[in-house]
Parts: structure tokens; sequence; C-alpha cells
């Protein structure tokens, strides 16, 4: 069944694959975004398709506005990238908390009855079950610790979607994307400062080896999922999921960290050497989803680690040129 849907977000590395995804598939689409961190240069190719509203997430009347005429709204509007949870925990929380308030209130004004929610691994911390179900513990390990800003937002837009799901909505989904990578995902996740520094290290070392520092001992572990393997997910979701349920979304091939160094130096002909370092307060040594209910939907994520990474690393290298033009200035 066709929709007009509203995606908050919409112009983010998430939201505007998305975006394209549901037009694609012949949807009606609204895009909600101030682009502090999205960039609505990558909703280019379809910008004659689409309606995009440049607003704040956090003021409730822009957002009422966008709700308007709408059959569904997935919300995905929120400051990610880790530097952020450390430097700007508070900016972190409102978005987050104003932004959940302000859909639902929304939604509901307007008369919406279906509201998709993107919530994150982060609500997990540190799970004693690896991989982890939908069914784990979630956990705010310490709240004088400005990282859980971001798992902390999550986990109150989770209750929420929940609690005024049982009586304002027909159909109230929660997805929980895990370690989301590829082309153009913004600057301060892993993989794109791995390659932007092992670019420069490239430039100054003459042997075949690259010394690496990392943070921790590089035996911490992800499941990283590639863009599209992710949104055939979410479209799974979309079409199939429950109401008040929860999806892990995500591959649970589980990668070290100090792999993903080594796959970016071969990406540049590099041999690489570990070079451990302190670990940043907070941190989780394993992450790894349980997908196996996604997987009773039809799921199967198609492009394995390498592959993915190869193609990420190339857009990296090709376009580090834009890191600084690019960056945010989120104040």
């Amino acid at each position: 069944m066709l929709k007009k849907y509203l995606v908050t977000g919409g112009t983010g590395f998430i939201g505007s694959a998305l975006v394209k995804r549901l037009v694609k598939e012949g949807h009606t689409v609204r895009v909600l975004d101030n682009d502090i961190r999205g960039a609505a240069g990558r909703l280019n190719d379809v910008a004659d398709k689409i309606e995009i509203m440049k607003a704040d997430i956090r003021d409730a009347g822009d957002v009422q506005k966008a709700c308007k005429g709408m059959d569904s709204v997935i919300h995905l509007a929120y400051i990610n990238g880790t530097e952020y949870f450390y430097k700007m925990p508070e900016l972190v929380l409102e978005v987050g908390v104003k932004g959940i308030v302000n859909v639902i209130d929304g939604c509901i004004k307007e008369g919406i009855k279906e509201l998709i929610v993107a919530a994150s691994s982060e609500v997990y911390q540190t799970p004693e079950k690896i991989p982890t179900d939908e069914t784990a513990p979630l956990s705010v390990p310490d709240p004088l610790n400005p990282r859980y800003s971001y798992g902390s937002g999550k986990i109150i837009s989770e209750i929420m979607a929940i609690n005024y799901g049982r009586k304002h909505f027909d159909n109230a989904i929660i997805f929980r994307p895990h370690n989301v990578y590829g082309q153009d995902m913004g600057w301060e996740h892993v993989i794109p400062q791995f390659v932007l520094r092992m670019k420069e290290l490239c430039k100054d070392t003459k042997g075949e080896t690259i010394r690496f520092q990392i943070q921790g001992t590089g035996e911490e572990t992800r499941a990283f999922v590639f863009i599209g393997d992710f949104i055939d997910g979410l479209m799974l979701v979309l079409e199939k999921g429950k109401h008040l349920g929860i999806y892990n979304i995500g591959t649970m091939e589980e990668i070290p960290i100090k792999q993903v160094a080594v796959e970016v130096g071969k990406y540049f002909g590099k041999e690489v050497e570990i070079v451990p370092g302190e670990e940043a307060k907070g941190g989780t040594k394993r992450r790894c989803p349980d997908i196996t209910k996604l997987k009773k939907l039809g799921y199967e994520p198609k492009v394995p680690f390498e592959k993915g990474l190869k193609i990420t690393a190339k857009w990296y290298d090709n376009n580090a040129h834009k890191k600084s033009s690019l960056s945010n200035n989120l104040n």
C-alpha cells in the first residue's frame, strides 16, 4: 500500500538512503531536517519528487506542520557521532527528548496512526549476551559519563513510543540500527576516520607497513551493516513489522576493530601494524545483534564487510577534500 511518509532527519546518511528507497517504491515523501548534520545535496537526484521542509525537530509548531496530511512518520532526527556525545551531551539530549515529544504530539494532533522510531544499539550499552536480541535489558551504566547522553535519549524515545503507542497509534514500531556504514556516512565515525588517517599516513610513509594507532587494543568488536542491506531490513520492518514491535537491523558478522584498520590498509596497498591506545571511557568491548527476529520477516544481508569497506573507503579517499567544507557546525 502506498503511503505519505514524513521522514525526520531525512537529509542524513540513513535518512537520505531511506527517502530514495521510498520514492523508488512509489511513496509520497516529505522530509524535515535543519541540515545541521545532514545535507540536502544527498537528495539531489530525487529533489523533484519529494518535499523538503527545512526546520528544527525541536520546534513543536514546525513539526506539527510537517505532520499535516501524512499517513506515517519515520523519526530519524537525532545527533549521532561519538565525539558529540562527549562534547555536547546537553544538545544530544535536547534534540533527542524534545524531538520524540514533538513528533508524538504532532502525530496525535494531526491524526497520524503510524509511528516508526529509530533507536540504537547504544541502548544495550554492555549487554551480557552476544549476539544480543531485542529482549536484552536497556541500561545507562553511569549517568555521570556524557557518552550515555545518546543512549539515554534513545531509551526515552523507545519508552515514549511504546507507551504512547498503546493509546494513540495503530502501528508504533521501533528499529535498532547496528553500526550502519557506507559512502557519505559523515566524518565522525570509525571507518571514515580510519580512511582519512591512513590516507595521510601513506603520504608520509615510504615503506609497505603503516604504524596505526587506535583506541583500545583492537580486539573490541562491532557488527557492521552496509547501508543498502540496512535499508532492505528497514523496508521489511515498514512492510511487515508488528505494532509495538522492536527489531534489530544489522549483521551477525562480528569484526574486530583492528581488522577494520587492516582492511583500510589493504585498500591503500599497505600492511598495518596496530598500535594500541587508551580506550574511550564508556566504550563497549563487543557489540553484535541477534537478527533472528528480522530474518523471520525475510531479511538476509548480502554485502560482506570486505566488499562494503572497499566501496566506503574509495568514497572517502576520493572526497577527503570535502571534509573541512562539509563538517557541520553544531552550536
